[in-house]
């Protein structure tokens, strides 16, 4: 059974999450600040975390920070705020999905569910592949560059995954978006350059000629290696 840390400081909210989750079959964590949130996610390694933006000690945007700093575990933000800005800030920082108030119970379930699948789902069969001092373990969902394991979110380790499984090949956003966010993903193609972003960032640890995921203008993204 899935763990879900909510981590809500409004009670009410809090424990309406709670029974829709427990319905839908999940194991349920509540905290009601960002310190508490920190010291439960380490206490209980939870499978993704709900986190409002918005909380007493700690807001959202540093809970979230935290948590990269040290796992890859799926986040979605919850919040009131419908500023484009703001989602655009979560999805930078990390964040894997967000979810604006109020909610719709379902839809809230349907994308818990998503990120839990997309954070589980390899979809290549292969084994590792290696690439200069770049190794990609399709199976395991394991990177090293350097003998170094690099870590992404679930959803940059599926984008990242996704174009690693067909070298040389542009794919567009519209191609990403549906096959890493899915079909019912309804936000911003932006959100692809984002993870891009970060992946190119995280990659900037190990600077490596292989394996670099090139912008090509107008058209898309692709995985590029020697052939």
């Amino acid at each position: 059974m899935p763990t879900i840390l909510v981590a809500e400081d409004e009670p009410a909210i809090s424990q309406v999450l709670k029974v829709y989750l427990v319905k839908a079959g999940f194991h349920v964590i509540q905290a009601y600040s960002g310190t508490e949130a920190i010291e439960k996610f380490h206490a209980n390694s939870p499978s993704l975390v709900l986190l409002d933006v918005m909380m007493p000690g700690k807001d959202g945007w540093a809970v979230l920070k935290e948590i990269r700093a040290e796992s890859a575990c799926p986040v979605i933000m919850l919040t009131a705020l419908n500023d484009v800005n703001y989602r655009l800030d979560g999805l930078d920082g990390g964040a894997d999905d967000y979810i604006a108030k109020p909610f719709i119970a379902d839809e809230m379930i349907a994308r818990v569910r998503a990120v839990l699948r997309r954070s589980d789902d390899g979809k290549p069969a292969e084994t590792a592949h290696t690439y200069g001092n770049l190794t990609i373990d399709f199976k395991a969902h394991r990177i090293t560059l350097f003998d170094n394991e690099v870590a992404f979110t679930p959803r940059d380790l599926s984008l990242f995954l996704f174009l690693a499984a067909a070298p040389n090949r542009t794919f567009t956003r519209e191609q990403l978006l549906d096959e890493v966010w899915g079909h019912d993903y309804d936000g911003s193609d932006r959100a692809v350059d984002l993870s891009v972003k970060r992946i190119r960032k995280v990659l900037a640890k190990w600077p490596s000629t292989e394996g670099e995921i090139k912008t090509l203008r107008g058209l898309g993204y692709q995985f590029v290696v020697e052939e």
